[in-house]
């Protein structure tokens, strides 16, 4: 895992949507991100790390 990455997961800890946005911009898994965040914290955060790590 490089740095960079590891940077992204501290930010979509904080900030799920932001942290995903950063790596993908304001493509799909951007807004799926945005509507998990939405309904809960914790869904968004699950998916923002599935995100960037796979």
């Amino acid at each position: 895992m490089s740095t960079a990455t590891f940077i992204d997961i501290i930010i979509a800890i904080l900030l799920p949507p932001l942290g995903v946005f950063l790596r993908f911009g304001c493509g799909v898994e951007f807004w799926i991100c945005l509507i998990l965040t939405l309904f809960g914290y914790l869904p968004g955060i699950i998916y923002a790390i599935w995100a960037i790590t796979k």
